[in-house]
């Protein structure tokens, strides 16, 4: 008899669907990457969505290129959950052979430890250095118990994981540190693994294996501004607008430069939600505004381009640019949004410090600038502008060609193909790892969480 094919759980804290942000697409392109070797679900916040292949203009599935991977990633079942009362999730969690999911809460953390899956979990986002800047400016108490219930997460996931994966080699350096600080390496773990690769492993954000195809029948660029002329210089910033990134820099950079380059115009092509968004969008536009050229020079998209329309706007682009400031969230973070510039043959300018930064400058993809620097952000543009699209454009594809979606779930499939009993976890005992502050916290989660679900069945 034929053995049955294993099955995946991958558990997103972001929805999926047509507008999604970093996480709800790594998870999405993970489902269509893995579903050729095993039965996957996709669980994220919210309803079910969609997480069938990403058509282009021809109607072919941009995540692989051919039928029948389009026809797996068709075949991924998609279900909805709420975070703090997760029940849907326990049917699947007990019958999963493999899970992948970012550091969970207490209530999914207990099901996993539990079950027989392998649970691999998903560090790429470093969340406590995020947090630290996400909760910047807010009370003393609720950014010290913010951070501290991010980290009670990340406690809990090195207990309660077989593996970790992570975005990119400087990603793993941090996360190896973590383990050996907090005395998790052993001997024998050591000996049987010296690299400790099979511990952690490096998955980063992929692209699709096909190229972009404009599609006439979505919206670009001048048709949602249509006071952009055909010869104009769009320098395009193609992420969202959060405190942690630095959008008055750019936009400084290009107000100065448009005295040179009239035709230059900068493009932001999506808002950031919650409110350290709000507060990063109104700072961009109070900059703009007091430089005389929001609205004509700079312009501001004010809602998300949904994910499978996103080709229009990369391929009207002449550039793109990330900048941001010199913190810890910025030298570990991995700006997946680049990789899509990549993908799209789109040079970027980015701020100097992180690991995508120093590929783009070492392999010539477009130039990186100081932090925090006008004058950099505008010498570095001009640099770009002035060798043009297609001179970057062959450095361009080799690095997209290394990172598509297929090849960079290696480490997860070989763990998925692994015949063998997950390896033991790397505390046996987690009441053992917490301290007294984390066990109080997450009783008092517990008490909370029944306390308002009680509350809602009764209203």
């Amino acid at each position: 008899m034929t053995k049955p094919a294993p099955r995946v759980l991958l558990i997103s804290q972001d929805p999926v669907g047509e507008h999604m942000a970093g996480m709800g697409i790594r998870y999405t392109e993970l489902a269509r990457a893995l579903a050729a070797h095993g039965r996957v679900t996709l669980a994220a916040v919210g309803e079910a969505g969609s997480v069938g292949g990403d058509r282009n203009a021809a109607g072919e599935a941009s995540a692989g290129g051919v039928a029948d991977a389009a026809d797996a990633a068709d075949a991924v079942q998609s279900v909805g959950f709420r975070p703090h009362a997760p029940g849907a999730l326990a049917p699947h969690v007990a019958a999963a052979d493999l899970v992948v999911c970012p550091p969970q809460w207490p209530v999914v953390s207990r099901w996993l430890r539990h079950s027989r899956a392998r649970v691999v979990h998903d560090l790429y986002d470093p969340e406590a250095l995020e947090t630290l800047e996400l909760f910047a400016g807010r009370g003393a108490l609720v950014r010290r118990t913010m951070v501290a219930l991010t980290l009670d997460r990340l406690d809990d996931a090195l207990s309660t994981g077989h593996h970790f994966v992570c975005a990119s080699e400087k990603q793993r350096d941090l996360w190896l540190g973590t383990i050996v600080a907090r005395r998790l390496v052993d001997p024998a773990r050591y000996d049987d693994d010296p690299a400790l690769r099979d511990l952690v492993d490096v998955v980063p954000f992929g692209l699709p294996a096909e190229p972009p195809r404009r599609d006439p029948t979505q919206p670009s660029i001048r048709e949602r501004f249509p006071a952009l002329g055909d010869d104009d210089e769009i320098v395009l910033w193609n992420g969202g607008l959060w405190r942690w990134l630095d959008a008055p820099t750019a936009i400084r950079a290009v107000a100065a430069l448009h005295a040179r380059r009239p035709g230059l115009r900068l493009v932001f092509m999506g808002a950031g939600t919650g409110a350290a968004g709000r507060g990063a969008g109104e700072e961009a536009r109070r900059v703009a505004g007091e430089l005389g050229v929001l609205d004509s020079v700079v312009l501001f998209n004010d809602a998300w381009v949904p994910y499978a329309q996103r080709a229009n706007w990369l391929l009207d682009a002449t550039c793109a640019i990330s900048t941001h400031r010199d913190h810890l969230e910025t030298r570990f973070a991995f700006r997946t949004r680049l990789l899509d510039c990549f993908w799209a043959g789109l040079p970027v300018v980015c701020t100097e410090g992180d690991d995508l930064s120093v590929r783009v400058e070492r392999e010539g993809l477009g130039a990186t600038c100081a932090a925090g620097s006008p004058a950099s952000a505008a010498a570095a543009l001009e640099r770009v502008l002035e060798r043009g699209r297609a001179a970057h454009l062959p450095a361009l594809a080799a690095a997209a060609a290394e990172l598509t979606w297929p090849r960079v779930v290696a480490p997860l499939v070989r763990w998925l193909q692994d015949p063998g009993p997950p390896p033991r976890r790397l505390v046996r005992s987690v009441p053992l790892h917490r301290t007294p502050a984390h066990q109080a916290r997450v009783v008092a989660y517990a008490v909370g969480r029944r306390a308002l679900d009680r509350a809602q069945r009764r209203a």
